[in-house]
């Protein structure tokens, strides 16, 4: 399975407790799991309303920190793998507030460390427990002007896709941040999946302007039909006895197709288009035969959003005792169009001394024939 996070109305460690919650991760092993450490830190759920939609808050109660606490002595009590996944959150946490406080990593304290650690173990638990192959997330909203997130939160969210949110409230946690940071392999909108769970995390607050909640989608994931793809580049400066070879290789490379259209380029250049049409998984090797072939050196790609096709059969007539191939293409079981490969012609019309207009028309012929005696045959 793969899971989504939307966290267009901001996102906190509660909010993600309470998603993970209610989309069927219980919460005595999200408890279980913070006893562990051994501090006393207790977590509650109630279920409640953001913006008419019903949603599961989590609190987190437990005692005041002890005066000293060593992190990672405490994270050694907890199990495997979340023992693992927790450190690294709260790794990346403690690397981020160092880079923006300016000092040194073994001098970073975290306030609340208590609550931090669990936090942590709970998110990764929950998401342990989800057993996901992927996690994907929206851009994260990172509230309005009059509510701008920690400094921290910009740095772990560094070369993620954020946006300005709708409310001045729900900005991102550091540890919410911390925990998308390192679980997220995908950003953007939710990818193609069966549903099989929702879950609604509660914010703190409930403004008018939008639901307040984090919400966690979690299905299979559906196996797209692998795309097309269009690559193009200009070319002014290439001797046009290489472009045969080019396309040759092109085709011979996976190309659906490939051609030349010449244009007139700045300053009245005569120059030429070349365009191929490929299976999006050909992609990588097309570019690389352009660039190595020709004197290219950028690319236009463009995804063909439908490429239809023809169902197509080769078949063998001769003409004269001339084999001659022929491609067959039919749409929903009538044949549209018949097509001798004309390098068949031209060799039989050479070995039989006659017009290769002439051998075409024949071999179209008896083409046409051996489609029309197919088509009686399936009937019959």
């Amino acid at each position: 399975m793969i899971g989504w996070i939307d966290a267009r109305a901001g996102v906190s460690a509660d909010m993600l407790l309470g998603a993970l919650v209610d989309a069927g991760v219980p919460l005595e092993l999200l408890q279980t799991a913070i006893d562990q450490l051994g501090l006393g830190v207790t977590l509650t759920s109630t279920t409640c309303q953001r913006g008419g939609v019903g949603a599961t808050k989590i609190e987190v109660g437990g005692d005041q920190d002890p005066p000293l606490l060593d992190i990672r002595q405490t994270l050694d009590r907890v199990e495997e793998p979340v023992r693992t996944t927790a450190g690294t959150i709260l790794r990346r946490l403690a690397e981020a507030e160092s880079r923006v406080r300016r000092i040194s990593l073994e001098d970073i304290t975290f306030h609340h460390v208590r609550h931090t650690l669990a936090y942590a173990v709970g998110a990764a638990t929950g998401f342990c427990q989800l057993g996901l192959e992927a996690l994907h997330c929206s851009p994260v909203s990172l509230g309005s002007r009059t509510a701008m997130p920690a400094p921290a939160v910009l740095e772990l969210l560094k070369g993620v896709p954020v946006a300005a949110g709708p409310a001045a409230t729900e900005c991102p946690t550091t540890m919410a941040a911390a925990v998308l940071a390192t679980l997220v392999a995908e950003w953007g909108e939710m990818p193609p999946l069966v549903m099989r769970h929702v879950g609604y995390g509660a914010g703190q607050h409930n403004p008018p302007e939008l639901a307040s909640v984090l919400r966690i989608v979690v299905g299979d994931p559906v196996e797209q039909p692998a795309g097309s793809v269009q690559l193009e580049t200009n070319v002014d400066d290439l001797d046009p006895r290489v472009w045969p070879y080019v396309i040759e290789r092109l085709l011979a490379a996976g190309a659906y197709d490939a051609w030349l259209t010449p244009i007139i380029m700045k300053k009245g250049r005569p120059a030429h288009t070349l365009s191929v049409l490929a299976p999006s998984q050909r992609a990588a090797d097309l570019r690389a035969i352009v660039f190595r072939e020709t004197s290219s050196i950028g690319l236009r790609e463009t995804t063909v959003a439908k490429h239809h096709k023809l169902a197509r059969t080769e078949s063998l007539v001769h003409v004269g005792g001339q084999p001659i191939r022929i491609k067959t293409a039919r749409l929903d079981g009538e044949t549209v169009n018949v097509n001798p490969e004309w390098r068949d012609v031209v060799a039989a019309a050479q070995a039989l001394g006659q017009p290769a207009k002439q051998v075409l028309a024949e071999a179209r012929r008896l083409a046409f024939d051996n489609s029309a005696q197919t088509a009686v045959a399936q009937w019959d």
